[in-house]
């Protein structure tokens, strides 16, 4: 981990991780969330070694959670943004996706009945974030309704990749054995809410 320890030294990590999880509501295969979770080990690396063994500058765990759920709401407003003025052509691609307008139809009917759980859980889904983003703002649904909930969906997700970085390497030692676990935990979440969110009903 003294090998990651140095690629994440210095503050530009905050900005590599804060564009990563900006750009994958755009382009989900972006691995935002394996960034996260490598410099929170890393993190962890350097609060638990000895003086010297690794980096002086290793992430900050507050600032690494706070600059991937900033990043993961900005990206989801400009999506939310982008499709509110896509007009007609977007509705238009959405109705020719039986996948894409039905999530249209249940993530309205939620947000009207205050169910914005969904958000949340979507946010750890495979492209539930790009799904949810996008389809919230060609419904035209309001900014009130969508982004508290993209906040808290945001917060949550950060905050369970850092940790699952951070602990995982403090439960089985600053090795990749940890990093894998820890990613293997992420992807398993997100199998879980994308069963989740497909199963809810309407």
């Amino acid at each position: 981990m003294e090998s990651v320890g140095s690629l994440a030294a210095g503050p530009w990590i905050y900005a590599m991780v804060a564009l990563s999880v900006l750009l994958d509501v755009f382009v989900p295969v972006l691995p935002s969330g394996v960034l996260v979770i490598t410099a929170a080990t890393a993190a962890a690396a350097g609060s638990g070694a000895a003086a010297g063994s690794v980096p002086h500058e290793v992430p900050d765990i507050a600032a690494l959670i706070l600059s991937a759920a900033t990043a993961s709401v900005l990206g989801d407003v400009v999506a939310y943004r982008l499709a509110w003025r896509g007009g007609e052509r977007l509705d238009r691609a959405i109705a020719r996706s039986r996948r894409l307008a039905t999530a249209q139809e249940r993530l309205g009917e939620a947000l009207s009945r205050g169910g914005g759980a969904l958000v949340v859980l979507a946010r750890f889904a495979p492209a539930g974030r790009s799904i949810v983003s996008f389809c919230a703002g060609a419904a035209h649904r309001r900014a009130r309704d969508f982004v508290p909930w993209s906040a808290l969906a945001g917060l949550s997700w950060a905050a369970y990749s850092v940790a699952l970085g951070y602990f995982g390497a403090r439960w089985l030692g600053e090795t990749w054995l940890a990093t894998g676990v820890s990613l293997v935990a992420l992807f398993g979440a997100g199998a879980a809410a994308g069963f989740l969110v497909r199963r809810r009903p309407a």
